[in-house]
């Protein structure tokens, strides 16, 4: 039986033992709301260890005026099952949002309510993933035509701009460059589109850490030279399955997003990595099936975004920078596409995170040998 250090001479129902091996987030409150049971994917759901919830009273993790504590009243009260749903779980110890709650009486000990928990956005992810990709494929075909209707065209401006500036008066010269400044300015606009172009991935096992730590020194060397970058790794992660310079670009376009966001005076930046057994979603429309538990992500201490902002934040032209263009997010989302995984953005002010979803190697691929620091700062 799965039990708590601190419940381990509880007298527990036997059933408990079944739901041990369940991957939904089960809890177990007593008539006093203090937590008598909490399953493996509670404990991870949740961030808090059986052992630690043992201590606690669910009104010591979410105010006694939030929406889960009195569905558990009201479950005690009609002793009948309850559910809710699209809860916000918010509190010092826990950040949740679009959670669904079911509670129901457990018959084996008086006024015990038992709970289960599930990620209700899990679905509001995959939606917004494959939004992400119609975007990404839209900005590809917008680069397709870019290249080939407007590069031609532009080498000819270009050209007889230069030939009009061999002839032209001294005041007319000036003119002719300007033409010229424009036209390099509109070809390097449309050699950025044809990053979004659709190419084949090639993908092989890649430690993330050397990833993470290739581009740390681009960034201290050049422009996050003023600014902490601290690295808090899971040293255990197995590698991912990736193509290692796309990994690059990505995180580099990240960070450098996090670097612009920050205050240069108390701005900091942490580099995460992590395990996270999740679920396995299905793609609508196919058989294939999507795991992704190694988690890699960016967190800065700026501002963050406003709630608008992040419902189209990875579309291609979509920025908040003075001057900016809104390709570099929407690079991002592409290439994300491109490995099959997911990105998402969890954003108040003072803590912003993007979130990297990432698969495991297939089982017949040689993987390297793991290898991080657990922290450090620049």
């Amino acid at each position: 039986m799965h039990k708590s250090s601190g419940a381990q001479d509880l007298d527990l129902p036997d059933s408990t033992q079944l739901l041990s091996a369940l991957p939904v987030p089960v809890v177990l409150l007593d008539a006093k709301e203090r937590f008598r049971f909490a399953n493996p994917a509670a404990e991870l759901f949740l961030g808090i260890s059986s052992a630690s919830l043992a201590q606690l009273h669910l009104t010591d993790l979410l105010p006694e005026d939030s929406r889960l504590p009195a569905l558990v009243r009201h479950v005690r009260m009609a002793d009948a099952p309850i559910s809710d749903y699209d809860l916000t779980l918010r509190s010092p110890r826990l950040h949740r949002d679009g959670v669904a709650a079911h509670g129901a009486p457990m018959p084996e000990m008086p006024g015990a309510v038992i709970l289960t928990l599930q990620d209700g956005s899990t679905a509001q992810k995959l939606d917004r993933q494959l939004n992400f990709r119609g975007a990404a494929r839209g900005a590809s075909a917008m680069a397709a035509m870019l290249a080939h209707e407007v590069k031609n065209p532009l080498s000819g401006i270009r050209g007889a701009a230069q030939l009009l500036e061999q002839a032209a008066v001294e005041s007319d010269r000036e003119l002719c460059v300007l033409i010229q400044d424009e036209v390099d300015r509109i070809r390097d606009l449309v050699e950025r589109m044809d990053m979004f172009s659709e190419r084949p991935v090639e993908r092989e096992a890649v430690n993330i850490h050397e990833v993470l730590d290739h581009v740390r020194r681009i960034a201290i060397t050049g422009f996050a030279a003023h600014l902490r970058i601290l690295q808090d790794y899971d040293p255990s992660l197995p590698p991912v399955w990736g193509n290692r310079d796309q990994l690059i670009q990505i995180l580099l376009n990240l960070v450098k997003n996090a670097v612009e966001a920050v205050d240069p005076r108390d701005g900091e930046i942490v580099l995460t990595t992590a395990y996270r057994h999740g679920v396995r979603l299905a793609i609508p429309g196919s058989k294939e099936r999507v795991h992704l538990p190694l988690e890699v992500a960016v967190r800065d201490n700026g501002p963050g975004i406003d709630e608008e902002v992040r419902a189209n934040l990875f579309e291609p032209f979509i920025t908040t920078k003075r001057g900016g263009q809104g390709l570099g997010l929407a690079l991002v989302a592409k290439l994300v596409a491109d490995h099959g995984a997911l990105i998402e953005c969890d954003s108040r002010p003072g803590r912003t995170v993007f979130r990297l979803s990432l698969a495991k190697p297939p089982a017949r691929v040689a993987q390297p040998l793991p290898r991080a620091r657990m922290r450090q700062s620049a």
